[in-house]
């Protein structure tokens, strides 16, 4: 066989499809986020970036900053090895104690990223729970599915946010099997929020364990910021939350909290977790910070709550066509993979606007999308500028407008 033909054969089809995936090199600024540089094409320019997932801007908070210097200085560069043989460091005893609080179970446990934490923890449960069956949600995220796949363990999909499919799957289910539900507080394409309470009803009928993904949510709901559970008050009907260090928080990890039992249980099986080297210090120290600030200060959530207010209001004023959902994420619509990524391009080639194309497999075919997240560090100037950059191009592509 040709594997290089074959490589750059299919290179060439996902090009083709308007799917091939290119890089941004940009630079975030420290202190001027949502300013970064951009270093493509002769750089470096100045550009502002729509589509980052640091939701509130804490990646360059003073407190998380000089926390993660502190902690440099004081512990080097690495963590020195995984968690079980040297990696273990008083950092991650007190962040994971922090998240432990902060959804107010027992435990927690951390892991390099919100997808390790996934593919561990339901690879580990469905493989090791005597003849378990998953029920997964249509719309979960790559790194629940293959973590269910991975477990081998039958798994059922039951229709998107439907808690009375999720009720006739289980019903079907022996009584006596272990059972788990496996869903998302919030779906970060679409921007929608489950019916977690109605979820936990079902669940708690068919003595189903839940695990629930709230990494898009953690930080940004609740009045601690413990994620939409919290918001909701059903944080204490969960067994296992999964959340992420990297988003709201503005750094990089996941973990998960729930009994000590069950933490313990995917920590001494957890084959993604014990043969990976542990998060560095300094990371697990600005982590500390952020989460520590963010259970105190509402500030940076109301503000970025105006400013999606704002960005919604603008952009569908002028008829552009988004998603209209509960959440802090604005799904722009193109529904069209070249058109998106040429959109894309020209924002940030005629604006200096960064905002990355959502293409499949991440959306469905059809569902091509330009994925918006204001931030409280956006100003009106950023808000003014974007709505009448993509203004333009929709009367320059002659894409159809959304009648209100």
């Amino acid at each position: 066989m040709d594997y290089s033909a074959f490589f750059k054969e299919r290179l060439e089809a996902l090009r083709a499809e308007g799917n091939y995936r290119v890089f941004a090199d940009i630079e975030r600024q420290a202190g001027a986020f949502p300013r970064a540089l951009n270093f493509a094409a002769g750089g470096p320019r100045d550009v502002t970036v729509w589509c980052s997932n640091d939701y509130l801007g804490m990646g360059q908070h003073p407190k998380v900053l000089a926390a993660m210097r502190e902690a440099l200085d004081r512990c080097g560069a690495g963590a020195g090895g995984t968690r079980n043989i040297s990696g273990t460091n008083h950092y991650h005893v007190l962040l994971e104690g922090e998240l432990a609080g902060l959804h107010g179970k027992e435990a927690a446990l951390l892991f390099t990223s919100g997808y390790a934490a996934n593919w561990t923890s339901l690879a580990t449960l469905g493989q090791r729970l005597p003849n378990a069956a998953i029920l997964s949600d249509a719309a979960n995220h790559a790194s629940m599915i293959e973590g269910m796949r991975h477990s081998r363990a039958e798994r059922q999909v039951f229709r998107h946010n439907d808690a009375a499919d999720l009720d006739a799957k289980l019903a079907a289910i022996d009584r006596g099997r272990p059972k788990i539900v496996a869903f998302e507080s919030l779906y970060s394409m679409d921007g929608d929020i489950a019916p977690i309470a109605a979820i936990l009803d079902v669940a708690e009928k068919h003595k189903a364990l839940t695990y629930l993904d709230e990494v898009h949510a953690v930080g940004l709901y609740g009045a601690k910021g413990g994620g939409v559970a919290e918001r909701d008050g059903v944080m204490d009907r969960i067994d296992i939350v999964n959340g992420t260090l990297a988003k709201a928080f503005g750094v990089v990890g996941g973990y998960i909290a729930g009994s000590a039992a069950v933490i313990d249980f995917i920590r001494s099986f957890g084959s993604g977790f014990i043969f990976t080297t542990a998060l560095p210090p300094h990371v697990a120290a600005g982590a500390l910070a952020s989460i520590r600030h963010l259970k105190t200060s509402s500030a940076e959530r109301e503000t970025m709550w105006a400013r999606v207010g704002e960005v919604r209001r603008r952009l569908k004023s002028i008829g552009i066509p988004m998603i209209d959902n509960p959440s802090h994420i604005v799904p722009v619509m193109v529904k069209d993979p070249v058109k998106c990524k040429w959109i894309s391009d020209w924002l940030m080639a005629n604006h200096g606007i960064y905002v990355q194309p959502i293409n499949y497999p991440t959306v469905p075919k059809g569902a091509e999308r330009l994925r918006i997240t204001p931030s409280p560090v956006h100003s009106e100037a950023d808000i003014d500028r974007l709505v009448r950059a993509l203004s333009e191009i929709w009367s320059q592509c002659a894409l159809a407008r959304q009648v209100a």
